[in-house]
């Protein structure tokens, strides 16, 4: 067998860079890569950028961030609705647009507002109008099952 060591080497080396051409990537953090450049060439102005969060025993509408900003700056918000429904709302099917993402127009009141079942206060914001930006945008939640309606828990977006 003295005759196959120098063939040993060689052997291996081929096999390592087969084996590293299949490494496979993660969707997720490709999708986390793109999500960040977006984000970060989002063109600032008089708008934010909000992600439906429904939950069945909640009563806050979901989360909103400034353009350009990461959604871990993120804050949950209580909707003030006085001017503007929100979409869900317009068309009578509350939460059928969660995890959809929008363009907000308005402005934060200054008042914080209480919701009894996660018994905490959240912003009020005055809603003026929306645009649809995406009904499938990219994950935000670290958290398994975030967007599930029916589970009551409340990640914050990274």
């Amino acid at each position: 067998m003295p005759y196959l060591r120098p063939l040993i080497f060689p052997t291996l080396a081929a096999a390592a860079l087969l084996f590293a051409g299949c490494e496979t990537t993660n969707p997720n953090t490709v999708s986390r890569q793109t999500m960040t450049a977006e984000i970060k060439a989002e063109p600032p102005g008089n708008y934010f950028i909000g992600r439906r969060y429904y939950k069945v025993d909640y009563k806050f509408w979901g989360w909103v961030r400034k353009p350009g900003e990461p959604w871990g700056n993120a804050v949950m918000v209580m909707l003030n609705e006085n001017q503007k429904f929100a979409p869900d709302r317009e068309l009578g099917k509350i939460g059928s647009d969660n995890n959809y993402e929008y363009k907000l127009f308005g402005e934060f009141s200054g008042q914080r507002v209480y919701e009894p079942a996660s018994n905490g206060f959240y912003p009020e914001f005055v809603l003026k109008g929306t645009e649809l930006r995406s009904a499938s945008p990219g994950n935000i939640y670290k958290a398994a099952g975030a967007t599930d309606p029916t589970r009551r828990i409340i990640p914050h977006p990274y």
